[in-house]
């Protein structure tokens, strides 16, 4: 376990009770405030304030009760998994049943899922800003050090309203300075104030740190990258993105599968990691990756609880062209399209057209090993098939020869200790062709695009028990220059949904290119003729980009005269 990993955990036990509840009326005016900061007017004090809001960067804590640590967790498995064509909830239609009107587009203000993501993370600002009203009262602290937290503060800050922002729209800015939060409307995207806090934690962040965890000036920036591509400003992202891409010194690790290894955390390809810990003595603090609890195989790994299986949809997003090796961009998504299985689960069909190998160390099919449980039948390994339909997650999962290093107490036993890889070169590269298609450098684009095509064809693929491949795997990269802009950008999108797959990014890239539309409602009616929870479900452009703000908190948020100050979002 980390140093930082450490600190955090015997910090947090220390100021949980003396500063942060857990009730989620987060804008009623509490009575500390002004005496707990003067208590705590000390570098050792701002340190603890600083390891408290790293503790919740990754939307968790068990003091806020299970089922918001699922609501918002950093995984974002449910707003950018399960809301997307990526994953369905899976399990069983009953189990979290506040989730299915995520996944079919019909949740509303007093979803329990909408109400549980927002106020862990309005708790991280809370947290964020304590730090930052508490630095002008450490007399012992030097001004140097007082830089250095502040930027952490910040960094921490801009990636709570970054998750709020992308979940809820338009929400109320809380900053340090915030005396009366009841009355701040939420009139604008806080995509301004958001960028701020980046750009000062980009210019005062070090490169590196020792204490594994902390945010860097590259974290900062592949972070500032990111927000300009959502605001659509990329020539500005491109800026930071070739700033991490040829500066910060990260490479790509030989074998795409090593980025979701237990052995291989923090490795030369991470920017920015939430790490994770158990069986340290503190699980209940949520340490070891509560937040997707819920989201290892049902049935022989002896984990819990069979949610966010990967879609027929993802799975087919893999296949390649027998002759080229590249995916097949212009196929439209139909039945047809979907790799042969038994709904039954009695029998394994196998499939022996090409398919690119990061499919099976992304998704856990039968008939194919899974990681080394063995290799996965039809049926026992899936909660329910009829809601979940046949796969599994398997980025997250912990090897059999790692079960030390996965929760040994309680339910959750699928909790672990791979660490959740916020940020790395993959994305920059990805995000920087992307821009490089906006500005019409189709070269470079192609170029980037095929770092990582390439760096998929030298992985290691999955074999059976004899040494041989376990499908057909086969990827090449482009052999041409991309012929036009818009060729560039399917391929683009293409190659991020392959790389990213089951890491909770998949819902906002289809809201920020503009495609959430088109693509759920053909990808809705068509995993609908297999998953139940889908069928007859529609996605509405306009309203459903972005989802409801909890009616509490629209109640709660009163003027002097009695008004409400929030307003919902257009159609909720």
């Amino acid at each position: 376990m980390s140093i930082m990993k450490k600190i955090i955990y015997s910090a947090l036990a220390i100021m949980s009770g003396l500063f942060y509840g857990c009730s989620s009326n987060w804008l009623e005016i509490k009575p500390k405030g002004e005496a707990d900061i003067i208590a705590i007017q000390s570098a050792q004090g701002v340190n603890v304030l600083l390891i408290g809001a790293y503790a919740v960067v990754d939307g968790t804590h068990r003091n806020y009760g299970d089922g918001a640590v699922w609501a918002s967790a950093v995984s974002n498995w449910v707003w950018g998994g399960v809301a997307s064509d990526d994953a369905y909830k899976g399990s069983n239609y009953g189990d979290q049943s506040t989730i299915n009107p995520i996944e079919g587009f019909y949740a509303d203000a007093n979803n329990g899922y909408v109400i549980n993501h927002w106020f862990p993370l309005y708790d991280g600002v809370l947290r964020a800003n304590d730090v930052l009203k508490a630095l002008p009262l450490a007399a012992d602290m030097k001004d140097a050090d007082k830089k250095l937290a502040e930027a952490q503060a910040k960094f921490l800050r801009a990636h709570f309203y970054v998750e709020l922002t992308r979940v809820h729209g338009k929400v109320p800015y809380i900053d340090e300075k915030t005396v009366n939060p009841s009355v701040v409307p939420n009139d604008h995207l806080l995509w301004p104030e958001i960028e701020a806090d980046l750009t000062f934690a980009a210019a005062n962040l070090p490169a590196t740190w020792s204490d594994k965890g902390r945010a860097t000036k590259w974290a900062a920036k592949t972070y500032l990258g990111y927000v300009y591509m959502f605001e659509k400003k990329y020539d500005l992202a491109k800026a930071q993105l070739d700033d991490v891409y040829t500066n910060g010194g990260f490479t790509l690790m030989p074998s795409f599968e090593r980025n979701f290894m237990i052995a291989d955390r923090n490795n030369t390809e991470s920017i920015f990691e939430i790490q994770y810990a158990v069986n340290d003595g503190s699980n209940g603090s949520g340490n070891g990756g509560w937040g997707d609890a819920l989201n290892y195989p049902y049935g022989h790994t002896g984990t819990c609880c069979g949610f966010y299986q990967p879609s027929h949809s993802l799975v087919a997003a893999y296949r390649t062209d027998a002759t080229t090796g590249l995916p097949l961009l212009d196929e439209t998504y139909t039945v047809a399209s979907m790799l042969p299985y038994d709904p039954t689960g009695k029998t394994v069909k196998t499939y022996a057209n090409p398919v690119d190998p990061r499919l099976d160390h992304t998704v856990g099919r039968p008939g194919i090993p899974y990681l080394d449980w063995g290799v996965q039948d039809g049926a026992t390994w899936v909660r329910d098939l009829s809601n979940g339909g046949p796969y599994l997650n398997k980025k997250n999962m912990f090897k059999q020869s790692e079960k030390s290093m996965a929760t040994s107490t309680g339910w959750a036993t699928g909790v672990n200790a791979n660490n959740f890889r916020k940020f790395r070169k993959a994305h920059v590269i990805l995000w920087l062709a992307e821009c490089e298609a906006q500005a019409g450098n189709l070269a470079r684009a192609t170029s980037l695009v095929n770092e990582i095509r390439n760096r998929a064809k030298a992985s290691n693929v999955v074999k059976l028990a004899d040494g041989t491949p376990a499908a057909n795997y086969k990827v090449e990269p482009y052999a041409t220059t991309f012929a036009s802009k818009d060729y560039a950008l399917k391929a683009i999108k293409a190659e991020n949904r392959m790389e990213f797959a089951m890491e909770g990014m998949r819902f906002f890239e289809l809201v920020r290119w503009g495609d959430a539309a088109a693509v759920l409602n053909n990808y809705l009616p068509v995993d609908g003729t297999q998953i139940g929870a889908l069928a007859g479900k529609k996605f509405v452009a306009g309203q459903h980009e972005i989802w409801p703000i909890p009616q509490q908190q629209i109640d709660m948020s009163l003027d002097a005269t009695g008004k409400k100050v929030l307003t919902q979002n257009p159609g909720y």
